[in-house]
């Protein structure tokens, strides 16, 4: 029969090194967990001949308990579940006798099909039931009691269920995964093989998960030619989106079209007219520069870019709605007689160009008062009257500024209020922010992206006030927003240097600038691996690389705790890169085990999350609300769903749904951009020599609020501290403000207002 007697697994070629697979075959006994999106199941399967059920995993979508399976896969050890096979594919049998048969069709299968309709079927059809429902499945309507509006009903739900297995079986047999292959099946639906034959490559951009190199595999496997337009085309896509992974906003067209001729194995002259016609269907704009020549951008990128530098101009220039007036000085000279405090000279004039200019940066690292600052401006703005709106890119960020200044403070997500169902945000030019001032924190974090949706949202009468420390790491996101900004000399920038007396008796303040004027940080007097000093700042020295993955997990596990009174949780470790001994996910494995061992725990694929572990999203969740970065605590698991913490709001995450989280114990400082701990962990390795880059350690440092502690080589910290060139990225935005400021806008009527209420 054309259903089962396909192969649904991999063709791909085992590696000579590989452990060879264990193969099963047996009867679909019952399915104990299904996914909703059909990535990940849990079944037992009856093997003939052996009494015990065996435990299989892995992406079973829309197989029924009674259908016959032959699955191919590698044991592993659950400690929760014992053993069990870890599919890699599947083949779906023909039910062998009637029993079978009647069982498949009565298990649900197909809506409206109970035990006592299948054996009808049965007792009609005999062994070539599945045969004729696939082939001629209107003869459905021979079965008594199966009228022509039920016999109709079922032919849709049949052959809805057919698609879906010749779908799999397409997919598996060309070697995509189970796993992906539903995700595919989810995205297309019935139309997913004729899809993905017309352009296999549209997956890299439909299907999360499945990149270029995934979609070429298979592309390959289908028969298309290593030269043909649409790999060409996709491929430049590929290494223009490889570019925004890197911060990049455009390449110039010299360097993709290399790139791409490389990587797809290719001439050079077939990728130069494949940018015109990517650049003629709208996926990617041209522009000539005079440093670069030819660059191109992916068009979203292009608008983005152009739409922030056109915004911010235009906020620039305009009047504000609402003006203040009176004295400015006395006014902020009333604040600090209320607040108690004395402000510096560049404090003072950051409050009073933030209250008279209509766009302000305020930049500075710790401990140079830009708290301060925001504090007196937003005062000073209720006091007048004024809106005031607050906003930082992460929830811990909006947290900390909700502190400092008494007032809500909202992540950006939530400012303009995004709508998932529309995918896009509910506050936009004909819908902009209800604001009189704007204040955004940790505006080093904006990518070109995020910051263009901001703009859009900010109608010409409000003040917009940007803060943030432009020495840190640039954005995760494309773009150099904050830097461009800053440097278009077209906004108005206060940078605060002096370090204020309290701040500086702490070392984690003092090292931080040390470490960004490229000065090795006071180490004080040696402190051997098993000690700790009363210091805030302090360095241990290990130059085997495992040993001082176990000193990282001493340190959070024991004796930070005993030390300093702190809990485990209160401690973040920072490295800079995923992979080796020192990397993030052998210290997450390491204080996982130490952690929370014996815990309840669940599983999908290779992750595994306890109770009690500290995990991270990392990709972003409209429905659920959290997004790439935020850092939770796994609370509970009720019925196969990990319950998890963040700030307060609790999750849930279905099986099928875990790979949008990983352990968080251990964190990549890119993406620790935005949060405050009280106790920082970082590994400074010669291991870590590709990114061992002076902004990196600066960034790491001033992610500890209590205690910061080197772990490392005092070699590889030089190697950091002496290392300014971080990789440059490719934006122009700062020239783009440049030449948009030069076009002026109509004046507009503004209202007047005192800087103190009447």
């Amino acid at each position: 029969m054309d259903l089962f007697d396909r192969a649904a697994g991999s063709n791909l070629p085992a590696t000579a090194d590989a452990e060879p697979e264990a193969v099963l075959e047996g009867t679909l006994e019952r399915v104990v967990f299904a996914g909703k999106d059909g990535t990940f199941s849990v079944v037992r399967l009856r093997v003939e001949g052996v009494t015990e059920l065996a435990t299989v995993v892995g992406a079973l979508p829309g197989l029924p308990e009674g259908a016959r399976l032959r699955v191919r896969g590698h044991y592993e050890e659950n400690p929760r579940f014992g053993r069990q096979l870890k599919m890699s594919g599947f083949t779906e049998l023909a039910p062998e006798t009637l029993e079978g048969i009647r069982r498949y069709l009565g298990s649900g299968l197909v809506k409206g099909i109970g035990k006592e309709m299948a054996s009808r079927i049965v007792d009609r059809f005999g062994m070539l039931t599945l045969e004729i429902l696939d082939k001629e499945p209107y003869r459905i309507g021979e079965v008594q009691g199966i009228g022509p509006s039920r016999a109709q009903s079922f032919r849709k739900a049949w052959l809805d269920q057919k698609g879906v297995r010749d779908v799999m079986v397409f997919l598996q047999g060309h070697g995509v995964s189970p796993a992906f292959a539903a995700r595919i099946y989810k995205r297309y639906g019935a139309a997913a093989e004729a899809r993905v034959r017309e352009n296999p490559y549209r997956l890299a951009f439909d299907v999360w998960g499945i990149g270029f190199l995934s979609a070429d595999r298979l592309a390959l496997s289908l028969g298309l030619a290593r030269d043909s337009e649409v790999r060409i085309e996709a491929g430049l896509r590929h290494v223009l989106d490889e570019g925004g992974g890197g911060g990049h906003v455009f390449l110039p067209r010299t360097e993709l079209e290399r790139i791409a001729a490389e990587r797809l194995e290719v001439d050079e002259a077939l990728v130069h007219p494949a940018i015109d016609r990517l650049a003629t269907l709208g996926a990617v704009a041209v522009e000539a520069m005079a440093e670069h020549g030819e660059v191109v951008y992916e068009k979203g990128l292009f608008q983005a870019e152009r739409a922030v530098a056109e915004a911010l101009v235009a906020l620039h220039q305009a009047p504000a709605r609402v003006r203040m007036t009176g004295d400015a000085l006395a006014a902020v000279a009333r604040y600090e007689s209320a607040a108690g405090i004395a402000l510096a000279n560049a404090q003072r004039d950051g409050i009073l160009r933030a209250i008279s200019d209509k766009v302000v940066v305020i930049t500075g690292g710790p401990g140079v008062g830009k708290t301060t600052i925001v504090r007196g401006v937003v005062q000073l703005c209720k006091a007048a009257g004024l809106e005031v709106a607050l906003a930082a890119p992460t929830g811990r960020a909006a947290k900390r500024l909700s502190e400092a200044t008494g007032l809500p403070a909202l992540t950006l997500h939530r400012l303009l209020e995004w709508r998932p169902v529309e995918s896009s945000f509910a506050r936009n030019a004909d819908n902009p922010i209800p604001a009189d001032l704007l204040v955004v924190d940790e505006a080093s974090m904006l990518d070109v992206r995020l910051a263009a949706d901001l703009c859009s949202a900010i109608s010409l009468g409000t003040r917009l006030v940007l803060v943030g420390d432009v020495d840190q790491l640039p954005s995760v996101g494309p773009g150099s927003v904050l830097a461009d900004i800053i440097n278009s000399a077209v906004v108005p920038t206060v940078r605060l240097t002096e370090i204020f007396r309290q701040a500086a008796r702490s070392l984690i303040v003092t090292n931080a600038h040390r470490i960004n004027g490229g000065e090795m940080p006071e180490l004080g007097a040696a402190v051997a691996p098993g000690e700790v000093d009363e210091r805030d700042f302090f360095f241990l020295e290990e130059e085997n690389a495992s040993k001082a993955a176990e000193v990282v997990r001493d340190l959070v596990v024991t004796r930070l705790p005993r030390k300093y009174g702190l809990s485990p949780a209160q401690i973040q470790v920072l490295v800079p890169m995923h992979r080796g001994d020192l990397g993030a996910a052998r210290i997450n494995q390491l204080l996982q085990d130490a952690l929370t061992a014996g815990a309840a725990e669940i599983r999908r694929g290779e992750r595994v999350f306890r109770v009690g572990d500290r995990v991270m999203q990392i990709r972003n969740d409209y429905d659920k609300d959290v997004f790439n970065g935020d850092i939770g605590h796994a609370v509970s698991i009720v019925d196969d769903e990990l319950r998890v913490l963040f700030e307060g709001r609790e999750v849930g995450y279905e099986n099928d749904e875990l790979d949008q989280l990983t352990l968080a114990y251990a964190a990549t400082v890119h993406k620790s951009q935005g949060s405050e701990y009280p106790a920082v962990v970082v590994p400074v390795h010669t291991q870590h020599f590709v990114m061992l880059q002076r902004n990196l350690l600066y960034t790491a440092v001033t992610r500890g609020k209590k205690l910061v502690v080197l772990v490392g080589t005092k070699r590889a910290l030089s190697l950091a501290v002496r290392n300014d060139r971080a990789g440059s990225r490719n934006t122009r935005l700062a020239e783009r403000l440049r030449q948009f400021e030069q076009r002026g806008l109509p004046a507009q009527v503004a209202t007047d207002v005192a800087t103190e209420p009447a």
